[in-house]
């Protein structure tokens, strides 16, 4: 880490990369999530959240690829495994559990948003040691999970 001389700190470089550890652990998981409702999502609305959720697991899988090339940017190895996601992920699954697609989508909508507090905080410690570049990719990320968020919100109102 201390080879790579982009005006950071490696200290400062380190905590921004722990950041983004949290983040792609947390963006695995949401996708991880999503895949699962894509497969065992059923009733009436089946091809309509099918749909949904296919879209949604894509997105997600692109911006994980976009996590883990920013901590290879900044120097280091990105967390690469099941394990470490795991660990370092604050959102939880729930295996073995279907729920009714009502239910998915709720589940959803709290996780984008828990990803978007996360986000938040994200870019405050970004901002705390100068790291612009990954201070605006979190922005962007973090806007992403807010039109998540919405699209969600609008599915469950009646």
């Amino acid at each position: 880490m201390d080879k790579v001389n982009i005006g950071l700190s490696p200290k400062a470089r380190q905590k921004v990369v722990t950041v983004l550890s949290g983040v792609i652990a947390d963006q695995y998981v949401l996708y991880t999530k999503t895949r699962n409702y894509h497969w065992n999502v059923t009733g009436e609305d089946f091809a309509q959240y099918h749909e949904l959720f296919e879209k949604q697991y894509s997105a997600i899988d692109e911006d994980i690829d976009d996590v883990a090339e920013r901590i290879r940017a900044l120097g280091t190895k990105t967390p690469a495994t099941l394990a470490e996601f795991v660990k370092s992920a604050t959102l939880k699954e729930h295996p073995g559990k279907y729920p009714p697609a009502k239910a998915m989508i709720a589940n959803l909508l709290a996780d984008h948003e828990a990803v978007i507090r996360s986000l938040r905080k994200g870019i405050e410690v970004c901002d705390d040691v100068d790291d612009d570049g990954t201070e605006d990719f979190l922005t962007q990320l973090m806007e992403k999970h807010e039109k998540t968020a919405w699209m969600l919100r609008a599915t469950l109102e009646n």
